[in-house]
């Protein structure tokens, strides 16, 4: 099916449509248009490249190392505020993601327009003056809540284990990326956005673990969901599989942190991010066993087998590295499904070595259950970022998840979903890629029982709104970053180091649209300003407004429309003369039959007393 022919639909047709492939048909047309081009790209698998170039930014349009920026840097600037962006095209499944969710603003001409609420200005941001960075996508992301309706109380997920269930061993739901999705019997995953974003890595551990004895478990690479290699990525596989152990609180991202141990399917052990070349690589019904064998003193050595061939001893470690703590069964996969063997009763795929238990036949005292999550959306909470790019929101919420562990945050934001893209790629593509993926995530969440913490710059009221509205019987939260003047320059500095460059022209309009959040009853349960206090950061906020707005370039007034006489329905109208004397004139047979010289002359005959015709029997003299 042509882009250009879906564009043509109608919403009762694009909603069909989507019904039939199984997606959802919720949302503004924009909205369905671009999810049926994603799934009708999908399906013809067909890799695009986009051509359209990436605008370049002089040197001198980023931050100067003085905190206000001067006007004569900004001069140097075309006002791109009003103009419209380049429309791409509809967009094609490539491994970084091409797919740009076209917004309202943008389906009414290509603008992106700030969304209308307290403290915020009309002023647009154009992708040159956001350099194509993580502020621009994070800003676009914003924006589409200008327009959005307000959501529907969300569902909350029906809990499936019961009493019976806790001591069953199986892929744990809560214990994983949103972006894994597990089956209802809990031995079978995948990734949920495969076909989108091909380029995220999912994980998902189990629910049991163990810390003595000699166990294992076996993990089948099901199929392969993605089966055309991305063009940048060389030498790297469309799908990848990573299998292994890991302590409860390490990374999802298994084999990139100390205690996580991985065999990656190219044929290569991982851990602490450090890759080793270790056994062969894996292929579409390959079948890995994952065997832990533990010492009495506490030591361990993690070994595999593919296909009931031993590969070798992978991770021996001593008894100060795990230090007592259980290892959990853990996968990573990327565009590939996995099924593991989880049915105490079931015979082994393939015989593993003498001596060991498969986990889910392990007595229920002999194995270790992760802590448990949430069950209510009472029992859960969500912290909303606040602040302008570089103002430290990301070292805040990290470093509050790290302050609380028992509440087990997750964080959603664009760093988090960088992160899950092991496999590189341009960055811009990467950016637009999480940004994307971070919108369908944060609804996911909103349905699902958790602890959540969204790091992103959330400056624009609308955008605040609708969120914490999805939030809706969680306690929610909202945690504003504003340092003073010169911390904010120092962290901005900071930034530009590691090579987060923010355009100078971008920086002044985000200012221009930021607002800070007041309490609100009805969507908030707290409100925190950990920095500044809030009196000081408004204050400071109009500042920066008044001086943005200053530095700024006007924005230009559209051109007033000329007034062009409308067209007559039915061809040009008759001369003036033939009003009185054509066909639609007084002289028309049709209409009147004699001539006018021979009307009677009601004005010509004199006058006559009209008093004769009103008696006083009427009750007209009173007049």
């Amino acid at each position: 099916m042509k882009p250009a022919d879906i564009k043509k639909f109608k919403v009762a047709e694009l909603r069909s449509r989507l019904k039939e492939l199984g997606l959802d048909s919720r949302g503004l047309k924009a909205e369905l248009v671009d999810r049926l081009l994603s799934a009708s790209q999908s399906e013809t698998g067909q890799l695009q490249r986009d051509t359209s170039p990436t605008p370049s930014v002089p040197k001198d349009a980023y931050l100067p190392s003085s905190s206000r920026p001067t006007e004569a840097a900004v001069s140097k600037y075309t006002d791109t505020g009003t103009q419209t962006e380049t429309d791409p095209g509809p967009p094609a499944l490539r491994p970084e993601s091409e797919f740009v969710p076209v917004s309202a603003c943008q389906a009414e001409g290509g603008q992106l327009r700030h969304a209308e609420g307290p403290g915020e200005d009309s002023r647009a941001l154009s992708s040159e003056d956001m350099g194509r960075g993580r502020a621009f996508y994070e800003f676009k992301e914003e924006i589409r809540y200008k327009r959005a309706k307000s959501p529907q109380p969300p569902l909350e997920r029906e809990e499936e284990a019961g009493e019976q269930d806790k001591d069953r061993v199986r892929l744990d739901p809560y214990g994983c990326h949103l972006h894994f999705e597990v089956d209802p019997d809990g031995s079978y995953g995948q990734p949920r956005f495969w076909a989108r974003f091909p380029m995220l890595w999912s994980g998902c551990r189990l629910t049991h673990g163990a810390q003595g004895g000699r166990v294992g478990f076996e993990v089948r690479l099901e199929r392969k969901l993605l089966t055309t290699r991305p063009e940048d990525q060389e030498a790297r596989e469309p799908y990848g599989l990573r299998v292994g152990w890991s302590v409860a609180d390490s990374s999802l991202l298994l084999g990139e942190d100390e205690l996580s141990f991985a065999y990656d399917g190219c044929g290569k052990k991982v851990s602490g991010g450090k890759e080793e070349e270790f056994g062969e690589p894996f292929s579409e019904g390959d079948i890995i066993g994952c065997y832990a064998s533990f010492s009495a003193d506490g030591a361990v050595e993690l070994s595999f087998h593919k296909n009931g061939r031993f590969m070798g001893v992978a991770f021996p470690r001593g008894a100060s590295v795990l230090l007592g703590r259980a290892l959990f069964p853990h996968v990573l996969c990327k565009s590939c499904s996995v099924r593991l063997l989880l049915d105490p009763a079931a015979p082994p795929w393939h015989p593993g070595p003498p001596s060991f238990t498969p986990l889910a036949a392990l007595p229920a005292v002999q194995r270790v259950c992760s802590s448990s999550s949430p069950t209510s959306r009472a029992e859960c909470e969500v912290v909303l970022m606040v602040g302008l790019p570089g103002s430290g929101k990301s070292l805040w919420a990290r470093t509050h998840t790290q302050q609380h562990p028992e509440k087990q945050y997750k964080l959603l934001g664009t760093e988090e979903l960088l992160a899950c893209m092991i496999s590189g790629g341009q960055r811009d593509s990467r950016l637009r890629q999480a940004s994307q993926c971070l919108t369908e995530l944060i609804k996911m969440a909103a349905e699902t029982p958790g602890n959540y913490i969204l790091d992103q710059c959330n400056i624009l009221f609308s955008a605040r709104r609708h969120k914490l509205q999805l939030f809706t019987g969680f306690r929610r939260a909202a945690a504003v970053v504003f340092p003073s003047a010169d911390e904010w320059k120092r962290r901005l500095a900071l930034h530009q180091r590691d090579g987060e460059h923010i355009p100078e022209t971008a920086l002044l309009k985000l200012q221009v649209s930021c607002s800070l959040p007041e309490q609100q009853a009805d969507l908030l349960e707290e409100l925190q300003y950990v920095e500044l206090p809030q009196d000081q950061a408004q204050t400071l906020l109009q500042v920066y407004k008044d001086e943005a707005r200053r530095l700024l370039p006007p924005v230009p007034k559209k051109n007033p429309r000329l007034y062009k006489k409308r067209a007559h329905p039915h061809g040009p109208p008759p001369p003036h003369r033939n009003l009185w004397t054509g066909l639609n004139g007084w002289n028309n047979a049709r209409v009147n039959t004699q001539p006018w010289s021979q009307h009677p002359r009601y004005w010509n005959g004199p006058h006559q007393n009209q008093s004769l015709y009103y008696g006083t029997d009427f009750g007209y003299s009173g007049y």
